[in-house]
């Protein structure tokens, strides 16, 4: 373990415990907004009256983060490529965490009125905009620190980060929601989010105490910081970029179809209590969890780009299997079929991350990595709970119509893997390409001096 000037440890196991444990808690902070507007939002901060009404003004609400995303991926994607990944990363983790202490802390409608959901609109946008830039920062944290020959394992525990945050914000719901139903009402829906400072404290003390990465050291030492990352990025990697965004979209489909819609669906459609959903998904959190770094780290054997088809491949065919367990509405089938789709999602998503960074140059690596995810994660997540219940709705209710939706936008993620280059073994450091370049030139150089005056 080195360290840098201000006494911050430069250890990859360091950077990506750090990584791990910031993206974690804004994963936790993101999804249980989600969790706690279906189940008590809407008639908190909402007018009173018609219920449907309100639940489907708490989910807009929910929408609204996504919509702050893409402009967070661009103001942290600039300064994470001109200033540093680390000051970027503090800022991002301050900003989720208290952005959702203060949810905890927010008076009702009954209290203040319209400002009720004014205040909520306006934190959760504070989300949005932190969530746009952590995931890739905390993927160029523990990738830029890795060793080449381990990168994919150590940036898989970015991607196993988001089960780990869903499996927080599950646990925490399911216990308040044990509470007495006023009691939840009145004050228990508080406490998971209060709860985030916890985690704040940790994850701030974690990356404080970590050095900046040795590959964006070596480029301000050698070259230097392009002044506009954004500008280069589109002047000569806008077909990477979009076909980086295109290999996660099919991800952020499943993913946000299986959180939001599916939960909805067996609750609304199927009559099952939310508890079956809740269960699936968190036995379907810990199988990620523990098998995105296990892919991971087999990327960095036999490449990226396999894992990435095999597993949305899989997906793509998988989804009918999937809705036909979900409908039979019986508990146990439920959660397997959760429990197969989360191991599928674990050998799709445990490279993605690792690839989309490898696909870059140092100096513009942070704006590509975090508008990459942003735009896959708009466009498919965030419309994918949307677009489903739209075409349930057009097909009468038929459910086979989705999957097609959802195995399309999977295929369509293969392909784009399929037409980019495998980066495993990619020297992600600029600044020692350029070096190792010179090397060679001048060992080629000397070589043939060498060479003439034997002859």
């Amino acid at each position: 373990m080195t360290h840098d000037g201000n006494g911050a440890a430069a250890s990859p196991r360091r950077a990506t415990a750090a990584s791990f444990i910031g993206t974690a808690l804004e994963h936790y902070d993101f999804l249980l907004y989600g969790y706690v507007a279906a189940l008590a939002f809407g008639q908190l901060f909402f007018p009173a009256g018609d219920q449907a009404v309100s639940t489907i003004a708490s989910f807009a609400v929910f929408a609204v983060g996504f919509v702050a995303r893409p402009l967070g991926a661009i103001v942290a994607g600039h300064f994470g490529d001109r200033v540093g990944r680390r000051s970027v990363l503090i800022a991002t983790l301050l900003m989720a965490g208290i952005a959702t202490a203060l949810m905890g802390l927010l008076p009702t409608y009954a209290a203040i009125g319209i400002w009720a959901p004014i205040a909520l609109v306006t934190l959760r946008l504070v989300q949005g905009f932190a969530y746009g830039g952590e995931v890739a920062g905390a993927v160029l944290m523990a990738t830029e620190h890795a060793p080449r020959n381990r990168r994919g394992l150590y940036g898989a525990f970015v991607p196993a980060a988001a089960p780990a945050g869903l499996l927080l914000a599950t646990i925490a719901v399911l216990v308040v929601s044990m509470l007495d139903p006023d009691a939840f009402m009145s004050w228990g829906w508080r406490i998971p989010f209060l709860l985030s400072l916890v985690l704040v404290i940790v994850g701030l003390y974690m990356r404080v105490n970590v050095a900046e990465t040795p590959s964006f050291t070596h480029l301000q030492t050698e070259r230097g910081s392009v002044n506009r990352p954004l500008v280069e990025l589109f002047r000569r990697h806008t077909k990477v970029l979009l076909l980086a965004s295109g290999v996660g979209f099919g991800f952020y489909v499943i993913f946000y179809v299986l959180l939001v819609f599916i939960a909805s669906y067996t609750t609304a459609e199927l009559g099952m209590p939310a508890s079956v959903t809740l269960t699936g998904i968190a036995v379907g959190s810990v199988i990620t969890f523990v098998g995105a770094p296990i892919v991971g780290a087999l990327s960095d054997r036999i490449g990226r780009r396999l894992p990435i088809i095999t597993g949305a491949g899989l997906l793509a065919l998988y989804v009918f299997p999937f809705f036909a367990l979900i409908n039979t509405a019986v508990p146990g089938l439920v959660i397997l079929a959760y429990a197969i789709a989360f191991l599928l999602l674990a050998i799709y998503f445990g490279p993605i991350t690792t690839f989309a960074a490898e696909l870059f140059p140092t100096q513009v690596r942070y704006s590509a990595g975090a508008l990459a995810a942003q735009i896959g994660a708009v466009l498919g997540g965030g419309l994918a709970p949307l677009i489903s219940t739209l075409i349930m709705t057009a097909a009468g209710g038929e459910w086979w119509p989705v999957a097609v939706y959802i195995s399309l936008s999977l295929l369509l993620s293969v392909v784009c893997t399929l037409v980019l280059r495998e980066t495993n073994g990619t020297d992600m450091d600029s600044a020692s390409e350029a070096r190792v370049e010179s090397a060679e030139a001048a060992e080629t150089s000397q070589t043939s001096e060498t060479s003439s005056t034997n002859a």
